[in-house]
This record gives structure tokens, sequence and C-alpha cells, in this order.
């Protein structure tokens, strides 16, 4: 994929008489095309919005598998060493992200050792590129060094045994971590539970030393009980890393209602607003325009300063693994429940959504916001400061 096309650059070329320039006249106009294969052209006021901020995804899990590969690209970059190359470099680079938090999981102590230790190894073996995000002024340094960041977070803490392994894995970098996935585990329930049993003893146990070490609690999968109970546990700022909301999609169980965003906000939290249709919007069709209701209900609800990006997709816009078995889209429909994620996708079967379902389409949020008319000041919040905000808070313990 080309570089992206700066706006220094382009007029540079433009002087020195580069006619051929792709682009050239939405460049005279004030818009670019920031890549070949897509004839969508960006205002110079998204652009630069995005080129200024720390763009921070709550839930970017970097690069799915695609099982077409023998072996998947993603599962390859850690195991080999130099395997990701220059060009895998360029696409992460110019996508407009600036840090991924990459929302694992893991079912034990040991698995989750393993996936720090893959994960800190990649990071090390590519230093000149990426750096680890841990402390509240990583995020200041990455606007010097040009850097990209990668933020160590699970999506469940079954790696948890007991309160004290909080503090190993804070020190082998995680720091964020949800109460559990979609079932029951020790801690709590998930969405997908037959009973949602809530904040168990040991959950707040976990919980409490969680915010004692700086580790920021995330609710995104949670049931409504167990929200609840870990809203009125929790003494500092909590976190919902990617969820829509209940007020836009009705009966949706995976979103957060109303009187849960205004606790989350009361305690200084923020919420990640997803890029999949069926989190989004109940039945077809869904558009950019919809995701982009989610971010303005929780800016009207509670305030500009309590949504951010959790888009639930890996960089080149999978919502899923791709080409296995199941087909295109790998889904993990075999869980007790399923169907209360309301799936539902596309006429050409996909789960992401068209205008978000490329490498820069944090350009293509940014030119919503624009359109609704939000200021840059809160473009600039939701794209990135506001994750940095209360992340910097929760650490900062």
């Amino acid at each position: 994929m080309p570089n992206a096309i700066s706006r220094r650059d382009a007029v540079a070329s433009l002087v020195a008489g580069a006619a051929t320039l792709a682009g050239a006249p939405a460049v005279l106009r004030g818009r670019f095309r920031l890549f070949a294969q897509s004839p969508t052209e960006y205002s110079a006021r998204a652009v630069r919005l995005v080129e200024r901020t720390i763009v921070v995804d709550m839930l970017n899990q970097f690069r799915f598998a695609d099982f077409s590969e023998k072996p998947p690209k993603s599962e390859k970059w850690l195991r080999v060493p130099r395997s990701f190359t220059e060009a895998d470099w360029q696409e992460v680079k110019t996508s407009g992200f600036r840090v991924f938090s990459l929302g694992a999981g893991a079912g034990s102590y040991e698995a989750g050792v393993k996936w720090a230790a893959d994960w800190n190894g990649f990071i090390a073996g590519y230093g000149d590129w990426f750096t680890r995000i841990e402390a509240a002024g990583d995020f200041e340094r990455l606007r010097k060094s040009g850097k990209i960041g990668i933020l160590l977070t699970m999506q469940n803490a079954d790696h948890f045994r007991t309160a004290d392994d909080v503090k190993v894995f804070w020190g082998l970098g995680q720091r964020s971590s949800q109460l559990t996935y979609n079932s029951t585990n020790k801690l709590s329930s998930g969405f997908l539970a037959d009973t949602d049993s809530g904040l168990t003893e040991f959950g707040a146990q976990i919980l409490a030393r969680m915010q004692e070490v700086g580790m920021a609690v995330d609710l995104a999968h949670a049931g409504d009980r167990t929200t609840l109970d870990a809203l009125a546990a929790a003494k500092k700022p909590v976190i919902v890393s990617h969820a829509a909301c209940r007020a836009l999609a009705p009966g949706h169980m995976r979103a957060k209602t109303d009187e849960m965003i205004g606790k989350l906000a009361a305690l200084g939290g923020v919420m990640g607003i997803p890029m999949i249709r069926f989190m989004v919007k109940l039945d077809e069709p869904v558009t950019v325009e919809h995701v982009l209701d989610h971010f303005d209900h929780v800016a009207k609800t509670v305030g500009v300063e309590h949504v951010g990006i959790g888009g639930d997709l890996d960089l080149v816009g999978n919502a899923n693994p791709v080409n296995g078995p199941q087909g295109a889209q790998v889904m993990p429909s075999g869980q007790p429940n399923f169907e209360r994620y309301h799936v539902h996708t596309d006429v050409d079967g996909r789960l992401n959504i068209r205008g978000l379902d490329h490498p820069k389409r944090v350009f293509d949020l940014a030119e919503g916001l624009i359109r609704r008319k939000h200021g840059d000041a809160d473009i600039a919040l939701m794209l990135g400061g506001n994750w940095q905000r209360v992340l910097g808070s929760i650490w900062g313990v």
C-alpha cells in the first residue's frame, strides 16, 4: 500500500511540476486521496486532525489470522524474527492509528505469560518502529518519536490465579483487563452467561488489586449485573473498551444502558465505540452514520469527554480471523446463547461496515465527526485524547 500523501509532500510535488501526481486535482481543492485503491477523498481538516492526534483504538487486534497463509502472517510475526517487513510497517505507519490495544484472551496463567512474552519480544525486536505503552508519559513520547504504540490488554481475567498475579502481569506490561469475556468465571459473568451472578468475592478482590496497582478494569463483555456491581465497587475510573449504546440497539445485551454509561462517566471512565455492524444496529442496513450515532449519544448523554474508539477490528478491517474452514469470516458461534449477539451481515457476508473496512478508516471517522459539526478539540478527544486521559489517571496511581 502506498504511503499516505502528506499536504507538504503533495504541494512540494506540485510546485516541482509533478503533473502526473495521483490525485493532484484533489490536492488543489484541499482534498486528498490517501491510497490509490480507493477513490475516496478526505478533507484537509480531517487529515490534519488525524496527523496531529495520538489516535488510540482501545481494541484493535493488530492482525487476525488469515488461514489462507501457511502459517498466517499474524502468527509468523510473533515466531520468526525479522518476518515483519518494511511493507508491513508502512501499512501500520500510514493507517493513522498510533496506539493499538491488543485485547487478547488467555485461558490460564501459563498462556498469559506466553502471550506477554511473545508480544514483548515482538516489540523489542522492532524497537525502531514500536514501543510498549505502559505509562502516561509514553503517549507524548510517541508524538516525538514517530513510533507506533502497543498496549498489552486482555479480554478476560482467567490468567489471574490469585490477586497477587495482577502485579505479576502488570510487571509484564499488561495495562488493562476485562473481568470476564462472554461466560461466567471465578470473578463475574459475561453477557452470554445463563445467569448473571454479578461480581463474586474473588472478582471484587481482583478488581481492588487492579485499581491498586494501576491496571484498568474493563467491563466491555460483562453482563448487566456484573457491570453494575463493578461500577459500584470501583473507587477509581474504569473503562468499557468496546461497546455500543443500548438506547440505539434496544434489547441488545452486548450494549450498555444509559444508566451504566452514566455511572461509568461519574467515575471518570470512557467507553469505546465498535465498528462491527451487528453490535451497532439490530438490523440492516448499517452505515458509518450509525456508528457516529453512538459517538453522539454518549457525548450528549454524559459528555464528549467519555467516548472514544473501540473498533473491535484488526488493522485491515477484519472482525474475526478469515479464510478458515467456516468460510471468509471465522465465527465463534458455538458459544452458548450466541444468538444474543444478533449477528447479521451485509449482502456480501461482511461483518464490518463499508467505509470503515480498511486500514485508514480513522480518516473516515474523523470526516464523519466533522459532518456531525463537532469542533476540532472535541474530535481530538474522541480520537484519542479521552483514552490518554483516563488511562493516565488509572496508571498514575
